[in-house]
């Protein structure tokens, strides 16, 4: 790919028409880099100027894909034609070979599908504190949910009701009670928490927005086996390292741990869909009646038929394979820089994070020196520079964003 020379200097053009006509009609609750994009196709994109970036966030993991992947593309085009949207109130075609399909991948028994992140988490949070009155017999309204310093697992009221982040929590009480936060990858913390209530520990497999924090070796083994022990439902959040991110099929599988409830979503979705998941054993999801739960669109046609196309695609190409091997070396490259201004360089696969020092100035700053070189990243909790790109990214890619964030950062 031919280097496209880009400015940085304020957005003028389209650029600057779309983003007036977004700031002056839309609420602020994003703060994105100033470009607008138009056109995708792989790992690059293009404005509404004609100026080429490389993707290097791939929308927070769910383009793991890359833009416009023709075979998942294809199975959206076919699908909307034939059958977009049934409800659950009947049956249809796609449904259930999306549950079985998606069952078998990842080794649970059954799946409750739904369509954002968010939901699932909801959706997980329901299952485990339903599972702990009817299966573990905890009293009614005392159920207790373990999570991580750090975690993010969406914006609902009850999600940030277990944020310890400020911004998520501002503004926007009374919190939902029945939540406790304990240190991330510290086990006897973790051990210490656990009492007779206590149903399910929720867990990212690495902090993505945290950024990008890697738990010691060993937590992710010891946590399920102290859930395992002390009857606690391990509930692994696998929304961003989930579907080959992280160089397995799901980052769990790095310690060959299985979780009670897995969440899944971005990725399932082939980059085209907002499609999630949970799933579990039959004692855990089994606890659901018809009308406990529900989405009208959760399960919809369209919505699977993509996700089974990319499951399709995930498993013939090798991604999570070719996650690793690029995303080690690609790690390693970045470790040698030797550059002043980075503290240190983590992740697995092809979920990188490169923390600078705060004397560097805030991460931001160096995420727009980059879209001015051409390559799209984004940061995050300040100090960290997040570095995920499609799973389809070419190495002559990966070289050509490699010699750009080495001026960067140098």
């Amino acid at each position: 790919m031919a280097h496209v020379e880009h400015g940085t200097a304020a957005p003028t053009g389209e650029t600057a028409r779309h983003i007036a006509m977004a700031e002056g009609h839309s609420a602020r609750n994003y703060a994105p880099l100033p470009v607008v994009i138009a056109r995708g196709r792989g790992a690059w994109v293009e404005d509404v100027d004609g100026k080429r970036y490389l993707d290097m966030l791939s929308a927070y993991s769910a383009l793991n894909f890359g833009h416009g992947h023709d075979e998942i593309v294809a199975a959206f085009v076919e699908q909307a034609r034939t059958l977009a949207l049934t409800s659950r109130a009947f049956h249809n075609d796609q449904f259930g070979p999306f549950c079985e399909e998606i069952t078998k991948l990842c080794g649970q028994e059954l799946v409750l599908p739904m369509n954002t992140g968010a939901e699932a988490v909801e959706t997980a949070l329901k299952t485990a504190r339903k599972w702990g009155y009817r299966v573990k017999g905890v009293a009614g309204d005392q159920a207790e949910i373990l999570c991580c310093e750090g975690n993010f697992h969406g914006r609902t009221i009850s999600i940030v009701s277990f944020s310890d982040d400020p911004q998520y929590r501002d503004g926007f009480g009374p919190f939902t009670p029945g939540f406790k936060l304990v240190p991330y990858g510290d086990l006897a913390a973790l051990e210490a928490a656990i009492g007779p209530n206590t149903v399910g520990f929720l867990v990212e497999p690495i902090q993505g927005e945290g950024g990008i924090v890697v738990p010691p070796a060993g937590y992710l083994a010891g946590a399920r086996e102290l859930c395992r022990r002390q009857r606690v439902l391990f509930m692994a959040d696998e929304i961003q390292t989930g579907l080959a991110r992280t160089g397995r099929l799901l980052a769990c599988d790095h310690e060959g741990v299985k979780p009670d409830v897995l969440i899944l979503g971005k990725a399932l979705g082939g980059g085209m869909m907002p499609v999630s998941a949970v799933l579990a054993s039959r004692e855990v999801l089994g606890v659901f009646s018809p009308g406990d739960h529900g989405s009208t669109f959760g399960g919809n046609p369209l919505a699977c038929a993509v996700a089974r196309a990319a499951m399709r695609v995930l498993v013939r190409d090798g991604l999570a394979e070719r996650a690793a091997s690029l995303g080690e070396a690609f790690m390693a490259r970045l470790r040698a820089l030797g550059s002043p201004i980075v503290k240190e360089v983590r992740g697995r696969g092809l979920l990188i994070g490169i923390e600078l020092h705060k004397e560097a100035g805030p991460a931001k700053a160096y995420a727009k020196k980059l879209m001015a070189e051409g390559v799209l990243c984004k940061d995050t909790v300040e100090s960290v520079l997040r570095i995920a790109p499609p799973l389809v990214i070419e190495q002559d890619d990966l070289d050509w964003a490699f010699e750009r964030i080495a001026r960067v950062l140098r």
